[in-house]
């Protein structure tokens, strides 16, 4: 198949979620003369701490029993203990993808980029036993939140992220990376290894239906970061999970590996997950509103909404720190003296802020929020800043260019404080909430409780995104 005919599946597709479409669509890419020889669907979904987990399915036995899955629990990190260990999955029918993971290749024939697809990658959820959404399966929650509310978020995320040589690069940590490209921000050679990473990945991005706007190197040696036009909060989390196992399958075919450790080098930028978030309805942008004024203060564009949405983020600022900033190499990161957005106020300009307020039109007037860590959990980040954002009625908006509400948690086992202590978060997570942190804990103490100035090798091979089964079997 042409890149060109799958990603006009892949956008219809897209374009149905919603609808109540559902399976037909399915059956529909699965009859389309088009798709030839697919043998098998991949169903993915996600645990609790973000990592991605995928399982194939025979075609035909999927199609015919597909509302009698069950799976292990047990053998997902944070999900069931062994003694209750049988969970039921779901196939979310809606969220199905044509993704071609072998690289792209140019027919001379055709004059066109080709590639081959043999199976369907289609999202999960996650049941428990009695049919009802588990609770930690937190795509499950995301989704039945948008649904209750009835209100289209907007979504769209900057993922940062950095190519080292090496296949498992991760996993063979030895205090130190090695780059592939010392270029800078925009700054790479055609044909050099981190542009070619970046236009072959990118192009499949394209396939898959997520409507690029930008890729380019970033500000650190070896680093990358790709743009997408903004979605709906759903199609826009599940997306960041394809865009993460794309770029790590891209890097692996060329040697490399494709890393998001929040800051996996010293003295350079980490790597951050910016999510710019706005609401509408009826087509209509609910966070734009250039007349609106604040106790006679400039709200640069922003409606009161909007002003209301970013306090009530900043309210709970502390507690959706673990939430955002996840592991222990994310509190690297979140260094004042690295252009960390730790402090725990709203700008138009200082980047150093945990939102920011970009300078925008009618059609594109968001918020940015700049904490978050690209190993984050990204439906539980979703979920968490929308109820936050949502949460607060009374508007208490300030010009926070002048004045800071404090910083965010230095370290990991001060955020796990402020996420225990917190009701929001009880709330908010049920029983997951002792479940996450119980995690976060177990994972930082493995590691140095004083971070210093080196990066430690328990922090990389501990990481709950870096696969090493047999490591972790261990503990």
């Amino acid at each position: 198949m042409t890149l060109s005919e799958i990603r006009a599946i892949n956008l219809e597709t897209k374009t149905l979620r919603g609808s109540g479409a559902g399976i037909a669509r399915f059956r529909q890419i699965l009859k389309d003369t088009a798709v030839p020889n697919i043998s098998a669907i991949t169903v993915c979904f996600t645990d609790i701490e973000g990592r991605l987990h995928l399982l194939d399915y025979d075609k035909d036995f999927l199609l015919d029993s597909y509302d009698n899955l069950t799976f292990d629990g047990s053998s997902i990190r944070g999900f069931t203990d062994q003694h209750e260990s049988d969970l039921r999955l779901e196939i979310d029918w809606e969220a199905a993808y044509l993704i071609p993971w072998e690289n792209p290749r140019y027919h001379a024939m055709s004059g066109m980029m080709h590639a081959h697809i043999d199976k369907i990658t289609v999202f999960g959820t996650i049941l428990d036993r009695d049919g009802k959404p588990y609770h930690s399966d937190f795509r499950a929650q995301l989704k039945q939140k948008l649904a209750e509310t009835g209100t289209k978020f907007n979504v769209a995320a900057e993922i940062e992220g950095f190519l080292f040589k090496m296949k498992d690069a991760e996993q063979k940590y030895n205090y130190g990376f090695d780059v592939v490209n010392h270029g800078g921000y925009f700054n790479t050679m055609p044909g050099d290894s981190l542009r070619t990473f970046i236009d072959t990945s990118a192009a499949i991005q394209r396939a898959v239906g997520f409507e690029n706007e930008k890729d380019h190197p970033e500000v650190a040696p070896s680093q990358f970061e790709t743009n997408w036009k903004y979605c709906e909060a759903l199609i826009a989390a599940d997306q960041i999970q394809l865009y993460k196992i794309i770029n790590r399958r891209v890097a692996r075919s060329m040697g490399y590996t494709a890393c998001f450790l929040p800051k996996p080098m010293v003295d350079v930028n980490g790597s951050g997950m910016h999510i710019n978030i706005s609401m509408s309805e009826g087509g209509k942008n609910l966070f734009h509103n250039d007349k609106f004024l604040c106790d006679g203060l400039e709200t640069h564009g922003l409606s009161e909404l909007a002003c209301k949405f970013i306090d009530g983020i900043l309210y709970y600022a502390k507690p959706l720190c673990l939430i955002c900033n996840s592991s222990v190499n994310s509190y690297r990161r979140l260094d004042p003296k690295m252009e960390a957005p730790n402090e725990i106020k709203v700008s138009a300009v200082d980047r150093g802020s945990m939102i920011r307020i970009p300078l925008a039109n009618e059609k594109s007037a968001r918020i940015e929020v700049r904490t978050v860590s690209p190993d984050a959990n990204p439906y539980l980040v979703l979920l968490a800043l929308i109820e936050a954002g949502t949460s607060q009625s009374s508007l208490v908006y300030k010009d926070t260019n002048k004045k800071s509400r404090g910083t965010l948690p230095p370290d990991i086992y001060q955020a796990i404080a402020y996420f225990r202590d917190s009701d929001f978060i009880s709330e908010l997570m049920g029983p997951a909430a002792a479940k996450f942190a119980d995690r976060k804990e177990l994972s930082a103490d493995r590691c140095p409780r004083a971070l210093g100035t080196t990066i430690k090798v328990p922090e990389i091979i501990y990481h709950h995104e870096v696969t090493n089964q047999q490591l972790w079997n261990r503990f």
